[in-house]
């Protein structure tokens, strides 16, 4: 029984022991060759990721890929949900993560990644890396954080805006009498208002404690003052900060995740848009212009897509590639040395996924179709050997036979004998020859080593001599000729179309009882010069019509003279006929037979004075 095929995950960080976590889950794809995927779990607070933390978070994204990792980025609050459901969506069998991230800080803590995944993925197998090296300066660094301080200047000053407006409406709303808990509501709504408007968590929760301040100085007796009087106030307070800062909170994570679905939309419409532009590209050039083209519209920067792996040759650049697991089509050479954001990474990544991708298939299908051909020439190859090898034994018996009887007993032979033995090996002969002939053209034809040497042709010209090499059988038959025409010109090779007629005439006495009648015809028509054969034999069904012209096909009709044809003749005079940019048909003859037509451009007469 065949297992399913594993499929490895790493959980991208910018930990300092994130790098040994790559290594070893790269060293489990190699181990049991299958796929390895590096997941990256964009969450609000990549924001206020340090520049140290981006640089270490981008030199573990370079060593995943380094490894074959395909680089993935998804975004959401919830880590171990991120990681659990890309795991059940893309077929992932085991995760790999750290230490770090599978210890609990205390008894009362929160689960932790590894607690949560086990149970929301109960049959995941989850592989916790041990590092003794771990930096435990690591977490305290990433608490600390702080931010750019004019973008703290900024928020704090548009908090104490919308608290002022709330302060003054307030007022306004208590002049006419409105009660105290209108006026709550209306520092709700600034507090609210504050955590739309502002990018820190400090803001609106400040706004919230200097809310409940502000109401309890301007709105509760004793009013100018911070003293409490009343004793249901303090409460009135709490429940009123409590309620501030869930406000905050839920409007601060709708906030979060509106800028992610608008990411996700953005990168779903990108990869769209690139499938949509790959489905219309027909050569490897334009999969490298669409690349080219979405990049750019991407990172707004200079770049390169060229084909093979290439290195840039300035310094401030960056080099991509455009491969997949098994083969490496081309090179993005981008202008710049500064690294992209996590999410212009991953959308980056989508779409050189995407290009190669179409690439692999386009290689998939040409390598198909030269399979193909390949089989084709193959089984055409065996056929006419096969046919060949066959159908030339009777004449070649027969000539050899007849002739050896001649040579060891012509004296004791009749005359009439003797004489219907000669005209046997004429026959046998002349069939071989025009067998070798149409041989000889169709590989010329279908090679396109035949060079036509088209020249104005009288039509009576071509037709007489046609009639002088055609079967010996003729007499048997009563052939007639007739042109509507008779200064009738075409621009054609005229040793080509002589052999047209001879092969359509001879398939018609070959095809006819003796007695029959066989009429060849010409005509003028709208330009061109039409020939017509026609017999009154046996006909052709209407099945056997589609078919006729292919090479190698010899119906099902019985031939007079026992000779089985090779399926030749009627496959060279298609070829002829269409080198010369005319058409061959095949219609059923009143009241019975058959009528073969083809047509070649008329020829004008040349004068020259």
């Amino acid at each position: 029984m065949e297992h399913p095929k594993e499929h490895i995950l790493a959980c991208l960080s910018s930990a300092p022991s994130n790098a040994k976590i790559i290594r070893t889950a790269g060293m489990m794809a190699q181990a049991f060759h299958c796929s390895f995927t590096a997941l990256f779990v964009q969450t609000p607070n990549y924001e206020a990721m340090s520049e140290e933390d981006r640089e270490r978070l981008r030199a573990n994204t370079k060593l995943a890929e380094a490894l074959g990792a395909t680089v993935e980025t998804v975004f959401g609050d919830d880590v171990s949900y991120q990681i659990a459901e890309y795991a059940r969506l893309s077929g992932v069998t085991k995760i790999v993560i750290g230490r770090s991230a599978a210890a609990r800080r205390h008894l009362w803590g929160k689960p932790t990644l590894t607690e949560k995944l086990i149970a929301i993925a109960p049959n995941m197998d989850i592989h916790i890396i041990p590092d003794a090296n771990t930096d435990p300066a690591y977490r305290s660094q990433k608490a600390n954080r702080k931010l750019h301080p004019g973008t703290i200047i900024r928020d704090w000053t548009v908090s104490l805006a919308i608290l002022i407006l709330a302060t003054m409406v307030g007022y306004a709303f208590s002049k006419v009498g409105f009660t105290e808990a209108n006026i709550i509501a209306i520092y709700l709504l600034a507090v609210l208002l504050t955590s739309m408007a502002t990018s820190t968590r400090s803001s609106y929760i400040l706004s919230a404690l200097a809310s409940v301040l502000v109401f309890n100085f301007f709105f509760t007796s004793p009013q100018l003052s911070l003293r409490v009087y009343e004793d249901g106030a303090p409460l009135t307070f709490l429940i009123m900060i409590v309620a501030a800062l869930i406000v905050g909170s839920l409007t601060d994570r709708l906030k979060s995740q509106v800028k992610q679905s608008a990411r996700a939309a953005y990168r779903t419409n990108q990869l769209f848009e690139t499938n949509q532009m790959l489905q219309k590209a027909a050569t490897q050039e334009e999969i490298f212009q669409v690349a080219r083209t979405q990049l750019r519209k991407l990172v707004g920067r200079d770049l390169t897509v060229c084909p093979g792996v290439r290195a840039g040759g300035k310094k401030d650049t960056t080099s991509y590639l455009i491969k997949t697991a098994s083969h490496i089509y081309g090179s993005v050479i981008m202008d710049g040395a500064e690294p992209l954001e996590a999410f212009e990474n991953s959308v980056l990544l989508s779409i050189l996924g995407e290009c190669a991708l179409a690439l692999e298939n386009m290689k998939n299908a040409k390598e198909k179709e030269e399979a193909k051909l390949l089989a084709e020439n193959e089984k055409l190859r065996s056929n006419l050997l096969r046919i060949i090898s066959h159908d030339l034994r009777t004449p070649l018996t027969a000539i050899s036979g007849n002739a050896g009887m001649l040579l060891a007993d012509s004296e004791h032979l009749s005359p009439e004998n003797r004489k219907q033995m000669y005209s046997d090996i004429y026959d046998d002969a002349a069939w071989l020859n025009n067998l070798v002939e149409n041989l000889l053209a169709v590989t010329r034809i279908e090679g396109g080593y035949m060079k036509l040497n088209t020249q104005p042709q009288l039509v009576e010209e071509i037709v007489s001599e046609a009639m002088q090499h055609i079967s010996r059988k003729k007499a048997e038959h009563t052939v007639t000729v007739s042109h509507e025409d008779d200064l009738l010109l075409a621009r054609c090779d005229a040793r080509l179309i002589v052999q047209v007629l001879i092969n359509l005439v001879d398939n018609a006495i070959k095809y006819s009882a003796a007695g029959s009648r066989i009429a060849v015809t010409t005509r003028a028509e709208k330009g061109w010069a039409v020939f017509s054969v026609a017999d009154d034999g046996p006909g052709i069904s209407d099945e056997e019509k589609s078919k006729i012209f292919q090479m190698f096909y010899t119906g099902s009709n019985p031939i007079a003279d026992s000779r089985r044809s090779l399926g030749l003749g009627l496959s060279l005079c298609k070829s002829i006929v269409t080198a010369h940019g005319g058409d061959i048909r095949v219609a059923d003859n009143v009241p019975q037979g058959t009528v073969f037509t083809f047509t070649i451009p008329a020829g004008e007469v040349e004068l020259h004075e």
